[in-house]
């Protein structure tokens, strides 16, 4: 018995020896740990980008945000259409990731505020609009008889001064209801900008500026709400952008320029007016309060056009939420100008997004670039 102990007890250390040899240990199978490539991917969650600002470029910003959310889905922007005055005032108050504005921020704006940083995103044509019965296209005007007109100087369509450039139209005897913006507007301050230019009674009376005081007429909130009063109100004449008038089909005269050319406002012209203007742009974090476009020189210049522009912060506190800033940015000034002609923006030219592309890449967290 103690025999068969003995030989029992040899074949299982043999069979134990025999196991251990014949699986090599690159063949012993490992306890399986989970891994990011087999637990299912969970989805980023939203982040949002808060704007407020220019009514002017509300149809283009609000095309970018439709188009961008297709290539993010996780990066909603949020753009509130409240008026320049209002998009300077939240970005300046940090309510608001970016603002926007057709007038670049005053030399005291600019001084009581640090490290904002002024991006043209586009640029736009100002209209003279009206509501004439019967006449929906080709009336003319200059720069003197418009600022007359908005200073109550000139009361009736068929005033001798409108007659005298339109031969062949039939002016209505009417009075001539002025629109204008009632809030703080970019609009207003390129409208402004090229009265003051032209005129110097208007320069003197009124001058130019986001706000001003009116010497006649009916006001509007946003272009949205002058676009409503001239609907609404036959023989009304009135200020806003031209997406806007093309987009509720109402006409617009063609302005007398500094050539003496009277020029129907259009990509082509007014691309021309802010040619001039390209080589001479200051940086991005430096003052813009002395860039305008209107009464440009040459022969095919609309004189009523602006750059329109996007504030944001040169230094940002959320890492996260600098950086997709800063991709939306750079994203909106080179793919996202391929949507500016349908609107009726001008896209950016070469220089200008170039420009664009060192004042983005200023944005930082923490001294890091974001990107």
């Amino acid at each position: 018995m103690n025999r068969l102990k003995i030989i029992l007890i040899l074949v299982l250390a043999g069979v134990l020896i025999a196991g251990c040899v014949s699986k090599p240990p690159a063949e012993v199978q490992p306890t399986v740990q989970p891994t990011a490539t087999v637990q299912p991917t969970k989805a980023p969650s939203t982040l949002t980008l808060n704007g407020a600002g220019a009514t002017f470029p509300y149809p283009l910003i609000s095309k970018w945000s439709s188009e961008y959310n297709k290539i993010k889905p996780n990066v909603q922007i949020n753009y509130q259409s409240v008026g320049s005055g209002a998009g300077i005032k939240q970005i300046t108050e940090k309510t608001v990731d970016f603002g926007a504005s057709d007038a670049p921020l005053s030399d005291k704006e600019y001084a009581n505020v640090s490290g904002l940083l002024q991006i043209p995103e586009s640029i736009g044509a100002v209209v003279v609009a009206y509501n004439l019965p019967g006449i929906q296209k080709g009336v003319k005007l200059s720069g003197d008889v418009v600022a007359d007109i908005f200073l109550g100087k000139i009361t009736k369509w068929n005033d001798p001064r409108i007659v005298s450039l339109n031969p062949g139209i039939q002016f209505p005897a009417k009075d001539i209801i002025v629109a204008h913006r009632s809030d703080g507007s970019g609009t207003t301050f390129v409208f402004t900008d090229y009265l003051s230019a032209v005129s110097p009674d208007w320069k003197s009376k009124a001058g130019k500026g986001k706000s001003v005081n009116w010497p006649v007429g009916l006001g509007g909130k946003g272009n949205e709400g002058v676009a409503g009063l001239l609907s609404q109100n036959p023989y009304a004449i009135g200020y806003i952008e031209l997406a806007y008038a093309k987009l509720q089909n109402i006409p617009y005269a063609y302005i007398k320029n500094k050539a003496g050319k009277f020029i129907e406002p259009t990509l082509e012209t007014t691309a021309s007016a802010a040619a001039g203007a390209v080589s001479t742009l200051p940086a991005g974090d430096a003052s813009w309060s002395s860039v305008s476009i209107v009464d440009a020189p040459g022969d095919n210049s609309y004189p009523i056009g602006s750059f329109t522009y996007l504030l944001v912060y040169k230094d940002q506190a959320d890492k996260t939420k600098g950086k997709a800033l800063a991709e939306y940015l750079w994203w909106v000034i080179h793919d996202g100008q391929q949507y500016s002609a349908d609107l009726l923006y001008v896209p950016l030219p070469k220089e200008v997004v170039s420009l664009n592309e060192k004042t983005i890449k200023l944005m930082n967290y923490n001294g890091q670039p974001l990107i």
